[in-house]
């Protein structure tokens, strides 16, 4: 048997070369191939991250950020982690040179303003070159928080711009106190889709990565008035009698499939996933988000993998972690959209939670994070992604963090 299972992959191995050398397969696709049994895990690297480099150093540089990154990608290795997810859209700007999008103010100081240097083609090549895996990471329908206010947006932010103009006003939405791109418009969408492509098309990034900003939430009172009801009513949806629960699922449906088609068109070996929040019921809610999630975990046509933020402990009182997971294992079930279990480092040391007992958990047990991956293994899921880089460097977390390490190492 060893014998034959010797030969088979001396086979394989002179077809993929054979292949290559053919130039039917790039050197990403051999990886891909070499790879797929490997456990994700992953960490997250946020705007608070680009925070902290600019708190350190307040004259931004390529040469100074360089350093600042090896050093996150050197803490994620030895932690175990193999892939960074990188946020490079947080509030319609870009921490890259985007065609489309202003520069984010996380990076250099001000929306619109360039830093002197491309961060995203920095983090893609340090990653690459310590053998790490990286992710963009977008938030596709967030403009800003707290604040409505437009001038506070780069003159060439496109939410602006469509603000200017009684035409394409509605593009964008206020909604308490924030800024939305509205997910009922064409122009939206191709917006959103186009800052895409300009990622998977520009750089060599494994992923792109979306997070749980999608449609605000929404009152009984007025969940049928508010934000985009004008465009439902208007709709042909509302005309045939379908609800507007239904048409908000399918803005958000379009807008996925959207994407991922884009994203398999220009690399198919990039992948494209999201990370929702972690109660399905909240998802699937009238009220909230309009994430169709059951229809994303029993198809091949939304995303390559759905990882839910379970950020509760185990003695939570109404969403205990085991629980929650075995729900989504549960709902994951087809086998078709790989599982990741998004864990939540920043609680770790911390006396946060819901009630005595979580907060307890959170901040007296250090094995707390170690459990939660040993727990989601037992129950076959695919891999991991920690919030958020901070919180690994934390020295309030430290002691849970360094338990985590000896079960990802």
């Amino acid at each position: 048997m060893k014998k034959i299972l010797r030969q088979r992959k001396r086979i394989l191995t002179l077809l993929l070369t054979g292949i290559l050398i053919l130039g039917l397969c790039s050197p990403v696709c051999l990886q891909a191939a070499t790879d797929n049994g490997e456990e994700y895990k992953a960490f997250w690297f946020s705007f608070y991250d680009y925070e902290d480099y600019l708190s350190r150093y307040k004259t931004p540089s390529a040469t100074t950020f360089k350093s600042y990154f090896k050093k996150v990608v050197k803490k994620g290795k030895s932690l175990g982690m193999n892939r960074i997810i990188v946020q490079v859209r947080p509030f319609s700007d870009a921490m890259y040179k985007s065609k489309y999008f202003p520069w984010s103010k996380y990076i250099s100081g001000k929306q619109g303003r360039s830093p002197g240097f491309d961060p995203l083609a920095i983090m893609v090549s340090t990653a690459h070159k310590q053998n790490m895996k990286i992710e963009a990471w977008i938030n596709p329908y967030r403009v800003t928080t707290g604040s409505v206010n437009y001038k506070k947006l780069a003159k060439k932010n496109p939410a602006r711009k469509w603000s200017q103009s009684k035409k394409t006003r509605r593009n964008v939405l206020s909604y308490g106190g924030s800024l939305y791109y509205n997910p009922a418009k064409p122009e939206v969408r191709k917006l959103i889709v186009n800052g895409v492509k300009e990622i998977v098309q520009n750089y060599e990034v494994d992923g792109i990565h979306m997070d749980d900003y999608f449609y605000p939430s929404f009152s009984k009172r007025n969940v049928n008035k508010a934000f985009d009801a004008k465009e439902y009513k208007a709709s042909s949806m509302k005309k045939s009698g379908k609800s507007i629960v239904t048409f908000r699922r399918r803005q958000v449906n379009t807008l996925v499939k959207q994407i991922h088609a884009a994203v398999k068109s220009i690399n198919p070996n990039v992948t494209f996933g999201i990370s929702p929040a972690g109660n399905i019921d909240n998802l699937t809610s009238k009220y909230s988000y309009y994430v169709d999630i059951n229809r994303w975990l029993n198809s091949t046509k939304y995303v390559d993998y759905i990882c839910p933020q379970i950020y509760w402990g185990f003695k939570h009182p109404t969403a205990k972690f085991d629980k929650v997971t075995d729900r989504w294992v549960k709902a994951a079930k087809s086998g078709k959209v790989k599982l990741y279990i998004g864990i939540a480092v920043y609680r770790a040391g911390h006396n946060i939670g819901s009630g005595k007992a979580e907060k307890k958990e959170w901040k007296k047990d250090s094995n707390v994070l170690k459990k939660q991956v040993l727990y989601a293994r037992s129950k076959k899921c695919d891999g991991f992604a920690f919030f958020d880089y901070q919180d690994l460097v934390s020295p309030v977390s430290k002691k849970a963090v360094e338990k985590l390490r000896t079960v990802l190492k």
